[in-house]
C-alpha cells in the first residue's frame, strides 16, 4: 500500500515502476488486453455463428449474406475511428471517451448474447460505436504518459502492443471454445465479460495516468467552438434521421431493407468517401510541390494497404470457414478442437517474430528496403499465403479434410507480411504527411484498412459459390501481381518522397 500511495504522487513522465515505464502503462495494457480479447474472441465466432444452422443455435444465414455482414462490420469498426478521435479531441477528452467506449463495447457484446436477431444487429452497431471511441484514443493516451523526447516512448508502445496481441491470442481460444462447444451466445457474451473486466480495471486504476488524456485542447475562438458544436449536432441528427427514415420505409413495407442492400449502400458510401478525400488531397489544398509529390506516395501506399488488408482480413471469414469445413481438426487423442482456435495464430506469430523483424531492420540500417519495397514484400507474402490455401483447397475438393499445416503456414506468411507492412505504414504516414494535416493522414491510413476489410468481406460472400481453388487463386493472383508491380515502381515512388527514407 505504501508503494501504491508513493507511485500515485509521481508524475507519469518520471515514474519507472512498471518495468522501467510509468505505472499508468499497466492500466492501459490491461484495458487494451480486455478490448482485444473481446474483439478477436467475437470475431473468431461471428461468421461461424451466422452460418450455423438454426437447429444448432446459429442464425442460418447463407455464406454470401454472412460474408457481406462480416465485411461491413470489420470495415465500419475502423471507419468509426475518425469520428471517435474527433469527439475525444473536441468534446470529451481522451480518457472519458475511452471509458464510454469501453462501456458501449461491453453492452454491445452482452446484446449479442441475447438470442434475438434485432438485438443481434443492434449489438453489432453498439460495438462498432464503442470501438471507434476506444481504439484510437487509448493509443493516444499511451503517448501522453511520456514527456517530449522521452527515449522510453517507443519501448512503451511495444509493451502496449504486446497487450494487444496477448488479448487477441487468448480471446479466440477462450470465446471460441465456449461458443463452438457449449453455446454460441455464451461465447459471444464472454467477449463482453473480457471488455467489462478491462474497463472496470481502467476506471479503478486511472489515477495512475496522471494528467494523460484528461484535458481538451481549447478551440482557437468562440466561433470555432460554435462550429464544432454545430458539426457534432448535425452529425448526430443526420445519423438518427437516416436510421429513422430507413426503419420507417422498412416497417411500412415501402422498401423492405435487406442485409445485402445495406452492405451495398455502405460500399457506395465508402467509395464516395475515398474519392472525396483523395480528390481534395490531389486537387485542393495549398500544397507545396514537395508536399504534393508526397501525397502521391501516400496514394500509392493507400492502394497497396487496401489490397493487403482485403486479403489478410479474410482470416475471420474465408479462412475461418475453411478451418471449420475443410480442415482436419482431430486431436491426437480423438475429438475435434474448435475451428476458431486458428484465429490465435496471427497474434502468436506476431509475438514470436515482431522483435526479430525489428532487429533485422535495425541491423540493415541504411541498407534496409524502402517503405514501398516493404509494402510490396507484404503483398507478396499475403499472396503466397493464398497460394498455399489454393493448394489445400485442391486437395479438399477431392472430399478429404486437409492438414492444419495449410492454415498454419498461411498464417505464418500473412503475419510476416503484416509485420512488413502495418508498422511501416504507420511510420510512413507520420513522415510523409504535411504537418498541418497529420491527424487526417492517420485517419486515411485507417480508411485504407476499412476499405480492405470491406473488399475482403465481399470476396468472402462468394465462398461456396465459386470453387475454392479458384477463389483463393484469384486473391493470390491479384495480390502477387500488385506486389510485383509495386516492387518494380518502388524506386520511382521513393524518389517522390523528397528525401524521406
Amino acid at each position: 500500500m505504501a508503494n501504491t500511495q508513493l507511485n500515485s504522487r509521481v508524475k507519469p513522465s518520471e515514474d519507472r515502476s512498471f518495468f522501467g515505464h510509468p505505472r499508468g502503462l499497466s492500466t492501459l495494457f490491461f484495458t487494451e488486453f480486455g478490448e482485444r480479447f473481446g474483439y478477436y474472441g467475437m470475431r473468431a465466432l461471428l461468421i461461424l455463428f451466422m452460418v450455423a444452422p438454426k437447429e444448432r443455435g446459429g442464425l442460418g444465414f447463407s455464406d454470401g449474406t454472412a460474408g457481406a455482414i462480416y465485411g461491413l462490420y470489420v470495415a465500419t469498426v475502423y471507419m468509426m475511428s475518425l469520428p471517435g478521435g474527433w469527439i475525444a479531441d473536441r468534446f470529451l477528452g481522451l480518457r472519458r471517451t475511452v471509458f464510454y467506449g469501453g462501456i458501449l463495447i461491453a453492452v454491445g457484446y452482452a446484446m449479442l448474447a441475447i438470442p434475438n436477431i434485432a438485438v443481434f444487429y443492434t449489438g453489432l452497431c453498439v460495438v462498432i460505436l464503442g470501438t471507434g471511441m476506444l481504439k484510437p484514443n487509448i493509443s493516444a493516451i499511451v503517448g501522453q504518459l511520456y514527456a517530449q523526447g522521452d527515449p522510453r516512448r517507443d519501448a512503451g508502445f511495444s509493451i502496449f502492443y504486446m497487450g494487444i496481441n496477448l488479448g487477441a491470442m487468448i480471446g479466440p481460444l477462450v470465446c471460441g471454445y465456449v461458443g463452438e462447444k457449449v453455446n454460441w451466445h455464451w461465447g459471444l457474451g464472454l467477449a463482453g465479460a473480457g471488455m467489462a473486466v478491462g474497463i472496470i480495471f481502467y476506471w479503478m486504476d486511472q489515477k495512475r495516468l496522471g494528467e494523460a488524456g484528461l484535458h481538451i485542447e481549447p478551440a482557437p475562438s468562440p466561433e470555432a467552438r460554435r462550429k464544432e458544436v454545430a458539426t457534432l449536432r448535425n452529425g448526430i441528427l443526420g445519423i438518427v434521421g437516416t436510421a429513422a427514415f430507413l426503419l420507417a420505409i422498412h416497417i411500412t413495407g415501402i422498401f423492405p431493407l435487406t442485409a445485402e442492400f445495406l452492405v451495398n449502400a455502405a460500399g457506395i458510401a465508402l467509395l464516395v468517401l475515398v474519392v472525396a478525400l483523395f480528390g481534395w488531397l490531389f486537387f485542393g489544398g495549398d500544397w507545396t510541390p514537395v508536399e504534393r509529390k508526397r501525397l502521391m506516395v501516400i496514394g500509392v501506399l493507400f492502394l497497396a494497404s487496401a489490397l493487403f488488408w482485403s486479403a489478410f482480413e479474410q482470416a475471420g471469414s474465408t479462412l475461418n470457414l475453411f478451418a471449420e469445413r475443410e480442415t482436419d481438426r482431430t486431436w491426437i487423442g480423438g475429438g475435434e478442437f474448435p475451428a476458431s482456435w486458428f484465429q490465435s495464430m496471427n497474434s502468436f506469430f506476431i509475438i514470436t517474430f515482431a522483435g526479430i523483424l525489428a532487429w533485422l531492420w535495425i541491423k540493415l540500417g541504411d541498407k534496409q528496403p524502402s517503405s514501398p519495397a516493404k509494402f510490396s514484400l507484404g503483398l507478396l507474402l499475403v499472396g503466397a499465403g493464398f497460394v498455399v490455401l489454393a493448394l489445400g483447397a485442391v486437395q479438399a475438393a477431392g472430399g478429404v479434410k486437409v492438414s492444419p499445416m495449410y492454415l498454419t503456414v498461411t498464417y505464418l506468411l500473412h503475419t510476416i507480411g503484416e509485420l512488413c507492412l502495418s508498422p511501416v505504414g504507420l511510420s510512413a504516414m507520420t513522415k510523409l504527411a504535411p504537418a498541418r494535416v497529420a491527424g487526417l493522414m492517420m485517419g486515411i491510413w485507417f480508411i485504407s484498412i476499412s476499405v480492405g476489410n470491406y473488399i475482403g468481406g465481399r470476396l468472402a460472400s462468394f465462398y461456396g459459390d465459386i470453387p475454392l481453388p479458384n477463389l483463393f487463386g484469384l486473391v493470390a493472383g491479384i495480390t502477387l501481381v500488385a506486389g510485383v508491380i509495386l516492387a518494380l515502381v518502388a524506386k520511382p515512388v521513393e524518389r517522390l518522397s523528397g528525401g524521406i527514407k
